[in-house]
């Protein structure tokens, strides 16, 4: 018969339960002395060495708090990264500390291994415990040390808790190689298409165009302000995605004469001009999937379309060639770069005849259907990976493991 295990509270088997303190940072940081953060706790590893680092002086001042290897670190305070959470092992030659987004859990080790815990704080019923005492506001939520000490745990015997952690090691094992893999797969699908994408477009047997050449113009979006409802949506540059538009996060017009001044057109390719430096130059096509007009970050481009296809533009100005390009034209200030419409008219591209272009965007279309068909597939077993972790959690806590 299975000996029924305990109920007792995280204070109970815990030696000490904390917050971390708010250290002082200065420009003294040295590489012996670091400070843990959000940032640098994963439930599948600690990044040790992307931890900031700090003074010896500055550490002298928290030394309470110094960690220890068996030691329990646990997200606190957030916004969607409470319950992050794993066990601290010491560093040769580097000490650490932790901020006050942390709690650190010392499990008492006549009763509570440090993995045991941390998997039960990973588990499903583990992390309902913990997010019913969440407190705070959507954009800042927080954990207390208080709510910790009062949550309930089943510890069986150590030998049990070493047998449980033992299962769950080889089996996160196996899972964390499985999904390496399928990740591996999915960014393998994507680099093919990119590869494909840029050998496309640098056949060098093709005469080469500007492409103001190709076009009678480009218009800026409106300025006008937009709102939460209306008449018809206003695409902005966070509604492109892939060479696409994404029709969430909407706002909208009711002005006729920016309606009829920038209503969109079917095959108009939309160009963003103002972003960020990695993502300014990302570029859509409107396929009529509902009446809209553009915003002022992007421009549409007024090509001549007996010399060149819509579809095909789109996939050029999507390529790594468009887009290395555009980084020697583009002008830069902090956290934002622009491309002005005379600097994107002067983008080279690649020009075989009409009938040409269609037959590539045909192949490219394909291949992108194939692409996604993969990338469904990695997505839905990296699912099913991460189901199957959530299972063996609940199978552990619950006794049947």
């Amino acid at each position: 018969m299975t000996t029924p295990w305990a109920i007792s509270t995280l204070g109970k088997v815990c030696e000490w339960i904390t917050q971390g303190p708010n250290p002082k940072y200065d420009k003294s940081g040295q590489d012996e002395f670091r400070v843990l953060k959000t940032k640098d706790l994963y439930d599948d590893v600690i990044h040790y060495d992307s931890a900031d680092r700090i003074s010896k002086n500055v550490f002298s001042q928290h030394l309470r708090t110094e960690l220890e290897t068996g030691d329990v670190l646990i997200a606190i305070v957030g916004q969607g990264s409470i319950n992050k959470c794993n066990v601290f092992e010491k560093r040769e030659g580097v000490r650490f500390i932790f901020t006050r987004a942390l709690g650190l859990l010392r499990p008492n080790r006549q009763y509570l291994d440090s993995y045991f815990l941390k998997y039960f704080l990973q588990s499903s019923a583990g992390k309902e415990l913990i997010d019913s005492g969440i407190a705070g506001t959507s954009g800042q939520q927080v954990v207390t040390t208080t709510h910790l000490k009062s949550l309930q745990i089943s510890v069986p015997p150590l030998s049990e808790q070493h047998r449980i952690v033992g299962i769950l090691d080889e089996a996160f094992d196996g899972l964390a190689c499985a999904t390496a893999n399928a990740e591996q797969n999915l960014r393998n699908a994507r680099a093919l298409f990119e590869s494909h994408l840029q050998s496309v477009f640098m056949n060098k047997m093709w005469k080469m165009s500007a492409l103001g050449d190709l076009c009678t113009g480009v218009e800026y979006g409106s300025s006008a302000k937009s709102k939460n409802e209306g008449k018809i949506p206003v695409l902005r540059m966070g509604n492109i995605q892939d060479g696409r538009f994404d029709w969430g996060d909407l706002v909208y017009t009711d002005d006729e004469a920016e309606i009829v001044r920038y209503q969109l057109e079917h095959n108009d390719v939309l160009f963003n001009r103002t972003n960020s430096p990695e993502l300014v130059g990302k570029t859509a096509i409107y396929k009529s999937e509902r009446p809209a007009i553009f915003a002022g970050y992007l421009i549409r481009i007024r090509r001549r379309k007996e010399l060149l296809d819509a579809d095909y533009l789109n996939y050029f100005l999507n390529s790594r060639i468009a887009f290395d390009y555009g980084k020697t034209v583009v002008i830069s200030s902090v956290n934002q770069a622009n491309i002005n419409g005379t600097k994107l008219k002067t983008y080279p591209i690649p020009t075989p005849s009409l009938a040409e272009q269609k037959d590539i965007v045909a192949e490219l279309d394909a291949l992108v259907a194939e692409t996604q068909r993969l990338e469904s597939i990695y997505q839905q077993k990296l699912a099913a990976l991460a189901e199957l972790k959530k299972s063996l959690l609940h199978q552990a806590f619950s006794g049947k493991l």
